[in-house]
């Protein structure tokens, strides 16, 4: 039998022994600014940050926990601090189309000031128009048009009476109307004495009337004209004063901006519009202005400046993280206030999106939240398209409604898109959806672990040196930190590896802190940091507790000692929550006459997955390679976890379910004492496999339980030894030999450890020893291959009876 040495103690203890630390509390350690381990994704940032074609987004990638937030928003903010700050952006109002605000992007800073400038701009034409109106230049100029309209029209009437008169007639004035009377030496006759007037005189007069009346409606023509023209030249006069008034105020506004083109056009429209509504700002001479939009209007907010985007406190381009990533709050929206009954908007009610406050900069969100929200992936990917930013109302974009609303301009736009997802989301993007990868181009992958150095040990506890002063910790000393780092080794499975998982990390420093503080400690020791752990286990393990006290009572059956044939001591992993833990479980099996078929009874009532059964085939063909490979494998076998309640899956159990078919077939027994885990190929290679630590705990809890003789062990794949970071109580027991690890390399090792008898190799002829467990399955497999061939042969004969017995009756 191959000799299989055991692993030690000391193997088990060896993790940071090449760190070489010359600290002794984490006080003496400088803060670390740089990112461990991440230079693939660091270097994917950079390239992305650097590249300014279209399309080179990115998508950063990696399990939750790593602090993938924290370190790309610290990358992000160092780029940006190092870049020019992004425009400020407003919109103002459409003075040709009020359904249509403008949009004005202004210098970093500016679009406050231009606000400003505008409300003050808005107060001084409140004061200096009704003042300029109230000049005495003003009144006399206007009094003289008045008074050249009385005197033109004046003369007019005058002229008209005159010439009444030489006819004798007379020409009657009155605020109601303008007629004309028969009179004699300037006196109307009364209606008697035009009564008594010949007709010839009445004719003449009424001849004279109508020439009269004829000139008096040119006149009152003329008059309409005179009047349109003098307010004409009253109009022209006020323009004139508004202009007098207002140019100046404006023009000083345009200097400030004339730099801005969009602000120069916007302010020819306001000082238009100025002139045009001089009556508002005489009526309202004495009203203060107000800004705020759910305010009654007043008839100047419609120069108020909406200031979406405002830069001034930005050092560099923005850094925007968006939590909550609606439709809305991605684009903007456009809000509306009840109003008599009715919703009102306008410009002023424009509200800006994630899009907006990082325009020219980088926008972060989580890409499953953002593919929880309706139309949010659809209406992100069109302005990544189109470049700029169209507000729209959810509604609007599903064609759901039809009302009428604003129609903001366009804002171009130039940002750098960054999600944040795990890689089964990336990969399903790319899979399904064609425009992602044009969209997305750059994958930042951040990994969770990275490898075991001198240098990246010295680099961990700077990390941890710096968490712990950043969260205002106790100092840890140096073997807390080795704790913490272990701790970090254990929740990736790999000695090789240090876990860059912070945030479980932070959680173990916080929760030492607290226990080292209770017991009240000014330093984390190592012993505060162990007792965190346990106490995160604790929290956890009611399920595990009551599972073990079960085994304990004989409720699930699991021997520890003795020997069985064709029942092996499998291990599975539990998962309830944050813990992980192993329940033992016997793994049995049954031979008969066959064809070659293993039945997995977790497969046939739909208990087991589809790994699961992967690993059951390859006991199939394990099988006939290694022992039929000269006649068909004549038997059936079954297979089963005992008393397992549940769904089963993966190929772990691969070693564990072969050994039990083997002891099943050659009924060499097996002991009870080992537990074995492990994956198996068809040649009979052990492949590593997951949970190993919490397998081994898990079998040596129960071992522990029913009592520790010193001959329990787990048999492991050795592939699986640089994975073992094992607790403390379990590497004591190593260590005064009550238990024991054998780490194999294949299933003949593994069938020799558990029956005390060796596996056997072929010799030269090709035959194994007689002494051999292997021999034993050949032999009993050629046994059932000969009862199946002597099964064979009596049934053909039977058959050929009953032929022959037919051809006789036929016969006669």
């Amino acid at each position: 039998m191959t000799h299989i040495k055991a692993i030690s103690a000391r193997q088990l203890r060896s993790f940071c022994e090449q760190a070489e630390f010359n600290f002794s509390d984490t006080n003496e350690l400088a803060d670390f600014e740089g990112i461990v381990g991440q230079e693939r994704a660091i270097d994917a940032l950079s390239f992305a940050v650097e590249m300014g074609r279209p399309g080179y987004n990115m998508y950063l990638m990696g399990s939750t926990g790593l602090g993938k937030h924290t370190l790309l928003k610290r990358f992000l903010d160092k780029a940006a601090a190092e870049q020019s700050a992004a425009d400020d952006w407003c919109y103002v109002f459409n003075f040709d189309d009020p359904q249509k605000p403008k949009a004005i992007n202004l210098p970093a800073g500016q679009g406050r000031r231009f606000r400003d400038d505008m409300r003050l701009l808005v107060q001084d034409l409140q004061t200096a128009i009704p003042s300029a109106f109230e000049s005495e230049l003003y009144y006399t100029r206007q009094q003289e048009v008045r008074d050249s309209l009385k005197e033109k029209t004046h003369a007019a009437f005058n002229s008209l009476a005159e010439e009444a008169k030489k006819h004798d007639v007379v020409f009657l004035r009155s605020d109601e109307e303008l007629t004309f009377a028969a009179s004699k030496d300037g006196t109307k006759l009364t209606a008697e004495e035009y009564e008594k007037l010949t007709v010839k005189d009445k004719k003449k007069f009424e001849e004279v009337v109508a020439v009269l009346e004829d000139r008096l409606n040119t006149l009152i023509r003329q008059r309409s004209q005179w009047q349109r023209e003098t307010r004409e030249k009253i109009t022209e006069i006020n323009r004139e004063v508004g202009m007098f008034a207002a140019a100046h105020l404006i023009d000083e506004v345009k200097v400030k901006y004339k730099e801005i083109k969009s602000i120069t056009t916007y302010l020819m429209d306001v000082q238009e519009d100025v002139i045009n509504g001089l009556y508002e700002f005489r009526e309202h001479e004495h009203v203060d202005v107000t800004y705020d939009v759910n305010e009654d209007y007043f008839g100047f907010q419609h120069y108020e400046i909406n200031l979406i985007v405002d830069n001034e406190k930005s050092e560099g381009v923005p850094v925007t993280y968006e939590d909550n990533p609606m439709y809305q709050n991605l684009l903007g929206r456009v809000e509306y206030m009840s109003q008599m009954g009715t919703q009102v908007t306008d410009y002023r009610f424009i509200k800006p999106g994630a899009l907006h406050k990082a325009n020219g900069g980088y926008l972060i969100i989580d890409a499953h939240k953002l593919l929880s929200q309706p139309y949010s992936w659809e209406a992100l990917k069109r302005v990544l398209v189109a470049k700029e930013i169209n507000i729209q109302t959810m509604g609007d974009n599903a064609g759901l409604m039809n009302i009428v609303s604003l129609e903001p301009e366009a804002i171009p736009l130039d940002i750098k898109v960054v999600l944040v997802g795990n890689r089964a989301l990336y990969y399903l993007l790319e899979e399904e959806d064609p425009e992602f990868s044009e969209l997305f181009k750059v994958e930042v992958d951040f990994s969770e672990s990275i490898d075991c150095s001198k240098e990246s040990l010295n680099q961990y506890a700077q990390v941890i040196a710096t968490l712990v002063r950043k969260n205002k910790l106790a100092a840890f000393q140096q073997g807390a930190v080795k704790r913490v780092i272990e701790y970090g080794m254990r929740q990736i499975e790999d000695t090789t590896q240090l876990s860059t998982h912070l945030r479980s990390m932070l959680d173990l420093l916080i929760e030492s802190d607290y226990w080292a503080k209770k017991e009240n400690q000014t330093i984390v020791r190592a012993e505060d940091v162990q007792l965190a752990i346990d106490k995160q286990i604790y929290r956890a393990d009611r399920s595990r507790d009551r599972i073990y006290d079960e085994i304990n009572k004989g409720i699930l059956l699991i021997d520890v000692s003795g020997e069985k044939i064709a029942t092996v001591n499998g291990l599975f992993v539990i998962e309830t929550g944050r813990l992980e833990f192993a329940q033992p479980a016997r793994i049995t099996a049954t031979v008969r006459i066959g064809d070659g078929d293993i039945i997995d009874i977790e497969r046939e009532v739909d208990l087991g997955g589809s790994l699961h059964s992967k690993g059951v085939l390859i006991l199939s063909s394990y099988l006939g390679a290694h022992y039929a490979t000269g006649k068909p494998l004549s038997l059936s076998a079954s297979l089963v976890f005992e008393q397992s309640y549940g769904s089963v899956d993966g190929d772990s159990a691969t070693v564990g379910e072969l050994c039990a078919l083997m002891s099943a077939i050659s009924k060499v027994p097996v002991k009870q004492s080992f537990a074995i885990t492990g994956s198996a190929d068809q040649h009979g290679n052990v492949q590593a496999i997951g949970g190993i630590n919490e397998k081994i705990e898990g079998f040596f809890d129960i071992c522990k339980l029913k009592g520790l003789t010193g001959e329990q062990g787990v048999i492991l794949p050795a592939t699986n030894v640089p994975h073992l970071i094992l607790r403390d109580d379990v590497i004591k027991a190593i260590e005064k030999k009550q238990f024991v690890l054998y780490p194999i390399n294949t299933v003949d090792e593994a069938i020799s450890l558990l029956t005390g008898q060796p596996a056997g190799e072929r010799n030269a002829k090709g035959e194994f020893p007689e002494d051999s467990v292997n021999y034993k399955v050949e032999q009993r497999l050629l046994e059932l291959a000969e009862l199946k061939h002597e099964d064979h042969l009596k049934d053909e004969h039977c058959h050929n009876e009953h032929d022959d017995d037919k051809e006789s009756k036929k016969d006669k």
